[in-house]
């Protein structure tokens, strides 16, 4: 318990130090003319960035899920009288903190279960008959951590190429993803469980309530998200819940129709909730809302250290609500949204055992461990040769993300009619001499898992507002402006190409996609491989630089 003691302490010294500088961001030098603007719930004022884009932090689109929220689907705001001044960001959803000596570490926030709240980034003249598509960031985090305020998710830079970006927080870990019997019996959908995906929900009804008032078209939604941030995209997708509140999606190393990727069960996931109530040693679940925040986290801390190694055991599950049938009936069915989607991974973010092996004979055990009586049909598909960790790199890329990626794009591909295009980031990040890292080791990581996420929304530089980690190229700006110019022109009309680059659509003939290197160019899955693997489930990690993943990227 030691362990939990440390992380008790080292999230109130963060929850402390954010108060402490908090009332620095209750100063607004730059109010926005024409504030307040009048949403559904009151009146709210925001800030003019030194860009000229107009920004508004920590707008309620709930009511704090406290109290006997905890647990429960968000409820309405409360409206107010007067103006509510949205001009800092809101506190992350409660979970374990970050360490500083990590890759994305760009400084302290304040956490709490109060944080259902959005952040709102508009361009400088955009008004009500603007019509602007509007983006919707998820964060990723393995759905147990993760911030709608990273720097490194900031809309700013985007609204000024002429989107409304929004990034809205969720609960993660238990207060978001954790089911009970009791729950169960007293929801009116007789579903508990997945209660940070209603957030997500909640907060694309906001939009389509609200977003007009800041210059967004609401029947321009984006929905956009990396690694867990994806797994939600692809849920919301499939979700009926969520069917008419977004109009294009974009995927970014998560989700997925691959082998063995179905939700557990809502009686599955009624077990880990019975755990931590037996854990916390209470009687009922009016007790288990009584308890702590901190006395949670901890011992969902103890959990993901335990036997599972590191499995987020509060995870999303059948609920007869947000998800009433699996994914692959969904799809299989034509049930999905009918969306244009933007999909891809990253070309270094997948590792096994076929990866990491140093000899023949290690590869060999390797595919005799993960294929079994069909590791003779694996070995021809991947025949071993001199350059094996090339080989093993590739087995594992097309065996893990690649097969997600692609098993979403033919899911949606074999009922629907919109349009799919993938891509693969391989371009690795130019990094400051002596740059050191506790998760990361910049000499391998190549196109580590998350490392599009800078190019895509122009955050590049925010890795450098701590300590100096990265020494960007002018290929590297260059390549950031080609993907972030993509991600407009995908909000903008269902279609990523821009006068510089144009991307294949994604068809089941020649299976093109569109890899982000140095060059940019047209590459095709090998199809008897990835057909393979659409077969099999191979174990991977995903994570940086081929280590085990943490929750940290």
């Amino acid at each position: 318990m030691k362990s939990c003691t440390r992380l008790v302490f080292s999230f109130l010294v963060g929850c402390v130090s954010m108060l402490a500088m908090g009332a620095l961001a209750q100063i607004v030098e730059t109010p926005i003319p024409g504030d307040p603007v009048a949403i559904d719930s009151g009146g709210i004022s925001g800030k003019k960035l030194a860009s000229g884009v107009r920004a508004y932090f920590g707008v309620p689109f709930a009511a704090p899920p406290t109290g006997d929220l905890r647990w429960r689907e968000p409820q309405p705001v409360t409206p107010w009288k007067g103006t509510y001044n949205a001009d800092r960001f809101a506190p992350e959803c409660i979970q374990i903190l970050r360490p500083h000596n990590i890759n994305h570490y760009f400084g302290e926030e304040a956490t709490s279960e109060n944080c259902l709240y959005l952040n709102i980034w508009a361009p400088e003249n955009a008004n009500a008959e603007a019509s602007l598509p509007v983006v919707l960031w998820l964060y990723g985090g393995g759905l147990s951590i993760g911030s709608a305020s990273m720097a490194n998710y900031s809309g700013e830079n985007l609204a000024k190429k002429g989107v409304v970006y929004i990034s809205a927080g969720y609960r993660v870990g238990a207060f978001g993803f954790m089911a009970h019997p009791e729950l169960t019996a007293q929801s009116p959908h007789r579903a508990s469980g997945n209660y940070g995906y209603l957030d997500q929900v909640a907060a694309l009804q906001w939009i389509q309530r609200n977003v007009r008032q800041f210059g967004g078209d609401p029947g321009r939604v984006t929905i956009m998200g990396q690694s867990a941030g994806a797994g939600s995209v692809f849920s919301l997708q499939a979700s009926p819940l969520a069917k008419g509140l977004f109009h294009r999606a974009i995927g970014m190393s998560g989700g997925g129709l691959r082998v063995g990727s179905d939700p557990v069960t809502q009686t599955e996931a009624e077990k880990s909730g019975l755990e931590l109530q037996q854990a916390l040693k209470v009687a009922s679940l009016a007790d288990l809302r009584n308890v702590p925040a901190d006395r949670i986290l901890a011992a969902q801390a103890e959990f993901q250290l335990g036997g599972t190694a590191g499995t987020v055991r509060f995870r999303p599950n059948l609920d007869a609500h947000f998800m009433p049938r699996t994914p692959r009936e969904i799809f299989a069915n034509g049930d999905q949204s009918d969306v244009p989607l933007l999909l891809g991974f990253t070309r270094d973010e997948s590792s096994n055992e076929l990866r990491t092996a140093r000899s023949a004979d290690e590869f060999r055990a390797a595919a005799q461990k993960y294929f079994g009586d069909r590791s003779p049909e694996f070995l021809r598909l991947y025949p071993v040769h001199d350059d094996l960790p090339a080989l093993g790199a590739q087995a594992a890329r097309d065996g893990g993300m690649a097969t997600s990626i692609r098993s979403w794009a033919l899911g949606q591909q074999a009922r629907g009619r919109a349009p799919v295009y993938i891509y693969m980031y391989a371009h690795p990040h130019s990094y400051a001499p002596g740059a050191r890292f506790a998760d990361l080791n910049p000499g391998t990581a190549g196109a580590y898992h998350s490392s599009e996420i800078p190019f895509f929304l122009l955050t590049q530089d925010v890795y450098n507002r701590i300590r100096e980690t990265r020494a960007w190229t002018e290929y590297d700006r260059m390549l950031a402006q080609r993907m972030s110019d993509a991600i407009v022109a995908f909000a903008a009309t269902g279609s990523p190409d821009t006068k510089e680059l144009r991307l294949p659509r994604f068809d089941a003939r020649r299976e093109q996609l569109t890899e982000f290197g140095n060059p940019v160019r047209t590459i095709a899955f090998d199809k008897a491989r990835m057909d393979f693997f659409s077969t099999v489930n191979a174990p991977g990690a995903v994570g940086p630089s081929a280590t085990p993943r943490s929750p940290r990227d």
